[in-house]
């Protein structure tokens, strides 16, 4: 059996998708299923059974399930919200218990990190562990991140193989729930279809011009792809990047919407909000060398060809769930 947390949202439910696809069925989906607007993530995907977020140690208590692998999405993921306590407590001090549940039982444990934690980029992208102590996040969700990933560097009772992923900028499919954190990619595709133009922040920096602000954008299904092959090649343990290793700009990512959708491109440039300004990263690029290294060889999506997939594949004919 696999145990994955975060079923109900955006990666979580692309990794059940994916691993149904490779005959994975016995799937424990772990999550508050409370929300009707995410059911459509997860109620299609063939699984085992539902355990709520809030019940999962009790559960495996009671159950003692024989588990092959454990992957944790699950997290709280909003960048604006300033509440430590809460991040605390999902984000770090569940995780830790699912560690230790872990490390106990032998079972492979892979979890979600954040490109957040490198903060604004001061010292670079690079996923090598004696760097971590370096990193100034700059919210309460990547320095949450970023606190988890120092302490499972520092644990000597681990489990018999893990690995965090920095996840960079992922977009595609299964996202529509996240409201004001779904990606620019959706955020651009509804502005198109309602008004013929995508918003872009402004740069309120003077060595950035407007639009030209560069993410590491990756495609959700090289995502999952990644994570199960890191699971299934026996690839060494540690901390991972996960992008594409080439920034884009937020232009061209607006550009290649329009081209998928054969319009035209119509850009406007609005004022950062206040609440995100101060913490906002004007450029994120990962630094691939240490998965290569792995083993991962194979090819990611272009920003274009994944926009195209997203586009055509599942916003345009409103199929919109994988």
């Amino acid at each position: 059996m696999i145990l994955l947390t975060g079923a109900a949202g955006f990666i979580g439910s692309a990794l059940a998708a994916y691993l149904n696809q490779l005959g994975y069925t016995e799937l424990i989906l772990v999550d508050d299923f409370s929300r009707p607007d995410r059911r459509p993530n997860w109620a299609t995907k063939r699984y085992r059974l539902t355990v709520p977020r809030t019940a999962l140690f009790e559960w495996l208590t009671m159950e003692k399930p024989d588990l092959a692998v454990i992957f944790h999405l699950g997290a709280r993921t909003d960048t604006a919200l300033k509440a430590e306590a809460i991040f605390t407590e999902l984000n770090l001090s569940y995780t830790q218990r699912l560690w230790q549940w872990a490390a106990a039982a032998e079972v492979p444990f892979f979890y979600a990190s954040s490109a957040a934690t490198y903060g604004g980029g001061e010292m670079g992208f690079s996923d090598v562990e004696a760097l971590l102590p370096q990193l100034r996040p700059l919210n309460p969700y990547a320095r949450s991140k970023h606190a988890f990933d120092l302490w499972a560097v520092a644990q000597t009772q681990t489990p018999p193989r893990w690995a965090g992923f920095k996840f960079f900028n992922v977009f595609g499919p299964n996202e529509y729930h996240k409201g004001r954190m779904a990606s620019v990619a959706w955020h651009g595709f509804r502005q198109i279809q309602e008004a013929g133009k995508i918003r872009l922040f402004r740069s309120h920096r003077p060595d950035y011009a407007d639009g030209e602000q560069k993410r590491d954008f990756i495609y959700v299904k090289d995502v999952v792809r990644v994570l199960v092959w890191f699971w299934q090649s026996g690839a060494a343990s540690g901390i991972y990047n996960l992008g594409t290793g080439q920034a884009r700009s937020f232009r061209e990512l607006a550009e290649a919407l329009f081209t998928a959708l054969g319009r035209p491109p119509c850009i406007e440039y609005i004022d950062m909000p206040l609440d995100i300004r101060d913490s906002y990263q004007y450029f994120t690029q990962a630094e691939m060398t240490k998965l290569r290294q792995a083993g991962y060889v194979e090819p990611f999506y272009s920003l274009e060809r994944g926009i195209e997939d997203y586009v055509r594949s599942y916003l345009f004919p409103e199929l919109r769930y994988w």
